[in-house]
């Protein structure tokens, strides 16, 4: 509060040496001058979040004098505490302002005083607050410009058309404060102190990435690192290794120590001699012998690996896992589990230069999450080109498959990328419903999603013959020629649960998917795959054979981890995100922290979409998703024909069992195409 009282009693005092005629100039200046004055000081003095303190010195000045000038106006005849306020207002010269009357000058000081208090905290002597503020018009403007007032004349211009005229100025003004923003208008913080961004919603602008939170990262204390390096080298000495740790780099979840092997040496026993070639002798008499190293030899780096359980036992730990070399570096790593782990943010990771420069060159580019020395990992979806994911419940594979998404729509207009999601689970993808990038809502059902990957194989087809009409070879090259009629967009097919579809119809979506991967890269369209049962009935041969690009999150076997990665490993992973990836052009796995994103920011990214299609997507105005959705797939069943043959061979009395065994289909499927031989009069009754 001192500091509010201060400045008014400084231009308070200041008052009393104001001369006469001050005051006779200030009164021919009128009235109008004071109330424009007045106004001036008021709007400084409402500048509270500027960053210095001059607008409090600039507005009780210009106030007090404001104040001042319009008392000497005022009629001489009405007095204040027995003096005139001619007297207070103008006061007369030197002299005459110290020999002046006792009351003139404590009506002088508690005039000058209560306007120097209004000035410097109007809202707090009105008492109040946001109403008396409106009233008196001292709302402080913001002064965080938004995208508009930054963007060129010509996009400036369209926001301002684009906004809806109100029928009067003042009242929109004062329903600013109780209606909510129009979804083209700047969005504001729920508060001063709230970390929200302010952005426009613009056809040609994406989500900013601060609307991505940096919350929900663990409080990670890492352990005495070196502490733990030198029982890392004792436990290896203890099992006649000789190695020293050189490197240490921890990461979110595991710590990786950089061992450089020793040395296996041999000696022999030599006699020691003295100056003139005699045998020394002991007090016995007995020959003393030294030894002398007769050879070494680097120690094998499967003697280290063999030692994997022995030093998670004396360290402590769960599981170790040995990297057999660190790519790039003559060095074996030891991967530690931390004490506590810490959790990857979504936003971390987009933030980072290594996804910054991918994204520049592709626009699938997607975040992985963190390797083990705490890099930021990031691939390239076209260059996989498909992706499958697996890993037991609760080990991570939802949230990365979500982070996936996310970061896609995060960089990618409607026009630029499409997404078939499709969700067996019918809980975990339905959130991303309503988003201008889906070509069609989250498909739940399982022969809803046979049909949409058909579909999918359709659009391919389509594509190659666009591409011959034009002499393209890819998608790059014909959204690049002239002859092309409007550029195509990537479509990203998503699955959550491969087991599911493949207990309804496994012969039907093995087909589909192996097609797809097979033939779907140059068109533009791929698959991320993923199922928490890796069995060989689930990802059989010919699945994993045409999906390159691998992650596997915590398994509960060595056999689940040798059917997606073709190697052991993945059975000892911490979970909760802790995964293996391998690329398609790496010959073993790498370990990585996945990326973390929450529903909260899901939600948000979900939102900004759905309110930027309202306003720029219409529907009618998609016409690359009407003219998916009129693909016809009803005559692409082969298995109908040979239905409708046996039922011919077998005169009608066909069963579901029967078409089971002969068309070798699921049991969904038989009676479906049972329904269909029935509604086409082929089947009189059932067996």
């Amino acid at each position: 509060m001192l500091k509010f009282l201060l400045p008014a009693l400084g231009i308070a005092a200041l008052m009393f040496l104001v001369p006469g005629f001050i005051a006779s100039a200030v009164k021919a200046l009128g009235l109008g001058f004071f109330l424009i004055l007045g106004w001036i000081g008021a709007g400084i003095c409402a500048l509270k979040r500027a960053p210095k303190s001059w607008n409090r010195w600039a507005g009780a000045a210009l106030l007090t004098l404001f104040a001042f000038g319009v008392l000497s106006l005022l009629s001489p005849s009405v007095s204040l505490a027995g003096v005139s306020l001619e007297e207070i207002g103008g006061g007369g010269l030197w002299g005459r302002e110290f020999v002046s009357p006792l009351p003139a000058g404590i009506a002088r000081l508690c005039s000058a005083f209560l306007l120097g208090i209004f000035a410097l905290s109007p809202e707090r002597f009105i008492g109040a607050g946001r109403r008396a503020a409106m009233i008196f018009k001292l709302r402080a403007p913001r002064l965080i410009p938004s995208a508009t007032a930054t963007a060129p004349p010509a996009r400036r211009a369209e926001e301002e058309a684009r906004e809806i005229p109100s029928s009067e100025g003042s009242q929109a003004s004062e329903s600013s404060e109780a209606e909510p923003p129009a979804a083209s208008e700047e969005i504001a913080p729920a508060s001063s102190i709230s970390e929200e961004p302010e952005f426009v919603l613009r056809p040609d602008a994406l989500p900013p990435l601060e609307i991505l939170s940096r919350e929900g990262k663990a409080g990670w204390t890492p352990a005495d690192l070196e502490e733990r390096a030198k029982l890392l080298e004792q436990a290896l000495a203890s099992y006649g290794v000789e190695a020293k740790v050189v490197e240490i780099n921890p990461g979110p979840a595991v710590t990786q120590f950089g061992v450089e092997p020793g040395w296996e040496r041999r000696y022999r026993r030599v006699p020691e001699r003295d100056a003139y070639g005699r045998i020394k002798r002991d007090k016995n008499g007995n020959p003393i012998f030294s030894l002398e190293e007769v050879s070494r030899t680097r120690v094998r780096v499967e003697k280290i690996k063999a030692l994997a359980d022995d030093l998670a036992l004396a360290l402590a730990v769960p599981s170790v896992r040995i990297e057999t070399p660190i790519p790039g570096k003559p060095l074996i790593g030891i991967e530690v589990p931390n004490t506590s782990t810490a959790i990857v943010p979504l936003r971390e990771v987009m933030e980072s230069s290594a996804f910054q420069k991918l994204k520049a060159k592709s626009k699938l580019a997607i975040p992985l999450g963190q390797g083990a020395g705490g890099e930021p990992v990031v691939a390239d979806l076209a260059q996989m080109p498909h992706l499958l994911i697996a890993g037991a419940t609760g080990s991570g594979k939802t949230v990365c498959l979500n982070s996936i998404i996310t970061s896609l729509i995060m960089q990618n207009f409607p026009w630029d990328l499409r997404l078939v999601l499709i969700d067996p689970k019918k809980v975990e993808m339905i959130q991303y419903n309503g988003i201008p990038h889906l070509l069609e809502p989250v498909i739940t059902e399982p022969g809803r999603a046979l049909e949409a990957l058909k579909r999918v194989m359709k659009e391919m087809e389509e594509r190659y013959k666009r591409f011959a009409r034009v002499k393209a070879r890819n998608i790059e090259s014909y959204n690049k020629s002239p002859e092309a009629a409007s550029p195509l967009p990537y479509i990203v097919v998503i699955i959550d649960e491969l087991a599911d579809l493949m207990m309804n119809s496994p012969h039907e979506v093995e087909a589909v998917i192996c097609r797809l991967a097979q033939l779907a890269r140059a068109t533009g369209i791929h698959l991320v795959v993923a199922t928490q049962r890796p069995s060989v009935d689930v990802v059989t041969g010919l699945i994993k054979a045409n999906f390159p690009a691998r992650i596997s999150f915590a398994v509960t076997s060595t056999a689940d981890s040798r059917t997606i990665l073709d190697t052991a490993g993945a059975e000892k992973l911490l979970g909760r995100g802790d995964m293996l990836f391998l690329p398609p052009d790496a010959p073993k796995p790498r370990r990585l922290r996945g990326c973390f994103v929450s529903d909260e920011d899901i939600e948000k990214v979900v939102d900004f979409w759905r309110r930027w299609a309202s306003l720029f997507f219409p529907p009618e105005l998609d016409h690359f998703k009407q003219s998916y959705l009129q693909h016809d797939i009803s005559e692409e069943d082969p298995y109908l024909e040979r239905a409708r043959a046996l039922a011919q061979e077998v005169q009608g009395k066909i069963s579901a069992s029967l078409l089971q065994r002969r068309l070798r289909v699921g049991y969904a499927r038989a009676v479906e195409l049972l329904e269909k031989l029935r509604a086409e009069g082929l089947v009189e009754e059932e067996v």
